[in-house]
């Protein structure tokens, strides 16, 4: 069903359809990424806060670096991969039109990750948490944005095939739970400090909103090529 602003979300059969305020869900994760940047680039009053809270949350120990793993290559991009190939394959089966490309786009930004946190790291070249001992380059969370894009965008890919919201509200829970304990990980094992993982999560919904608009519009002209069956009057 179509609504005002032309952006994309989940019908009752779990379709993509338009959904809304688009421009405030780019404009406002994007405007709170520039605003943490500049208070970390300026050590602002929220640096102070950060390394606070940084203080009280630390404690290492072998579950929160377990949690944090969560968020490596190594565990999230297997996962978003596996997910990818049965996408396509179902798209595939199902002779749906231009079945390669919600997960070839999805494949694309998150071999952009790297590219992107990268050279953000070199350029603020923050220091970590004291327990991280010297260096630099722990600002935006690589790992926070590695399980962002993985985990969400599987997720963005795997809505529409549930036909219930209630399954589809379990699919969003599961993401954020997975996520959300890769961040407590991060930061309790000391290997980031709170405003590192919150500004990768603001980030990369940009980059998922992305996603999601170009997958809604990708299904969009699939089923508008699709004939349909019925040959007598509705």
């Amino acid at each position: 069903m179509r609504q005002a602003g032309g952006a994309a979300t989940a019908s009752d059969d779990g379709t993509l359809s338009p959904m809304p305020r688009m421009p405030l869900l780019f404009g406002l994760p994007a405007l709170c990424f520039v605003l943490i940047t500049w208070q970390v680039v300026a050590g602002g009053p929220l640096v102070s806060l950060d390394e606070r809270i940084s203080a009280v949350l630390v404690h290492p120990d072998r579950f929160s670096e377990l949690l944090a793993d969560l968020g490596s290559v190594q565990v999230a991009v297997p996962v978003l991969a596996v997910t990818l190939m049965y996408i396509a394959w179902r798209g595939r089966a199902t002779g749906l039109d231009r079945w390669w490309q919600p997960p070839a786009a999805a494949a694309v930004l998150m071999a952009l990750v790297p590219a992107v946190i990268v050279p953000l790291k070199e350029l603020i070249a923050r220091p970590g948490p004291p327990v991280m001992g010297p260096g630099t380059g722990f600002y935006p969370s690589g790992h926070t944005a590695t399980a962002a894009i993985a985990y969400g965008a599987a997720t963005l890919l795997l809505l529409p095939l549930l036909r219930t919201a209630g399954a589809r509200g379990a699919l969003l829970s599961v993401c954020a739970a997975v996520n959300a304990c890769v961040a407590f990980g991060l930061v309790r094992r000391g290997y980031h400090w709170p405003l590192d993982v919150v500004a990768s999560w603001c980030l990369c919904a940009v980059l998922l909103c992305s996603l999601r608009l170009f997958v809604s519009r990708s299904t969009r002209r699939s089923c508008a090529r699709t004939p349909s069956l019925r040959t007598g009057p509705s």
